[in-house]
């Protein structure tokens, strides 16, 4: 099997092990913490207790899914996870541009600008700057993913250009795509597009439709194509339940679609135990989803396929 880049280094892909594929466990205290101050996860010892206590449940691995230039903390990456004994693939790439200042330079740099960025921390290693200035200090712990946001403006000129970039960095490093969606859009319109391109729809993992699209046909129409969807509105009660989580995998699983799931908390500062008491803690798919899916009937061999089988076939 292939390696996958971890911050740490490569690992074959069958010891990852146990993943969730879209967390975030290290941001900074910057321009999105004034957007919303639940993406501010900056004590250290705080995420390294949360890291540990994930790993005493079974967890091995977990997907970063900050990118560069959006308060994303590089090198306390690589520490947490030295410390931790979590596998942790860190992004490239990047968020919506509501993220950014308004002079942020992800606003105007060209496309080639970009892959060429992209493919630097991939393949050399991911800048510790970059959130305000363009990023120019690199340090020794390479990305493994690349990060992208499909929003509201859906493919606007600026994101056509951006999805660009990310396209032709995933074509040329061979890494994974994955890609946050928001409600009100349609997700069919950026595969086509990234297909066009030339990205093969199994390197595409689109996040959030879970509860980004009721529309289950459209699930439907990504799985369709051979890409990843990835589902994290579990333990978020403010939009639907568990069990209702639970109905949306049912769903896809009857129509033969198991092997192209994927789940996770898409944590932040107030859904990490440490950080707030009452949250639900990065470990609650280990402790309390997953006996609820199997208190469901979904048999043990899904959930391993979900949890182990389809990280590992995706990344490698």
């Amino acid at each position: 099997m292939r390696e996958v880049m971890t911050v740490t280094g490569p690992v074959p892909s069958q010891e990852l092990g146990f993943c969730q594929c879209h967390e975030h466990i290290a941001l900074s205290k910057g321009w999105s913490y004034k957007v919303n101050p639940a993406l501010c996860i900056d004590d250290r010892s705080k995420s390294l207790e949360e890291l540990r206590r994930y790993r005493s449940f079974g967890g091995n691995t977990l997907i970063e899914a900050q990118p560069c230039g959006c308060n994303r903390m590089a090198s306390e990456l690589l520490e947490l996870s030295e410390e931790s004994g979590v596998y942790i693939i860190a992004s490239t790439g990047f968020h919506k541009l509501l993220f950014y200042p308004g002079d942020h330079w992800i606003h105007r740099t060209p496309a080639q600008e970009l892959l060429e960025l992209f493919v630097r921390e991939l393949e050399e290693g991911m800048y510790e700057d970059g959130d305000l200035a363009f990023p120019s200090r690199q340090c020794c712990a390479r990305a493994g993913i690349i990060k992208t946001a499909y929003d509201t403006e859906e493919l606007s000129p600026r994101y056509q250009e951006l999805f660009r970039a990310a396209a032709l960095a995933a074509i040329r490093t061979d890494r994974v795509i994955m890609i946050h969606v928001e409600q009100g859009t349609d997700p069919r319109r950026l595969l086509d597009y990234l297909t066009n391109l030339g990205v093969r729809p199994r390197r595409l993992m689109f996040c959030h439709m879970d509860r980004a699209c009721r529309d289950i046909a459209v699930h439907k129409d990504i799985l369709r194509s051979g890409a990843y969807l990835e589902f994290d509105t579990i333990g978020r009660f403010k939009y639907h339940s568990d069990e209702q989580e639970i109905a949306i995998f049912r769903e896809l699983m009857e129509a033969g679609y198991q092997g192209q799931l994927l789940y996770s908390l898409d944590t932040t500062r107030e859904r990490l135990r440490a950080y707030q008491p009452s949250a639900v803690g990065l470990d609650y798919i280990l402790t309390t989803f997953n006996p609820l899916l199997r208190d469901s009937g979904i048999p043990e061999e899904i959930i391993q396929m979900i949890s182990v089988v389809n990280p590992a076939k995706l990344l490698c």
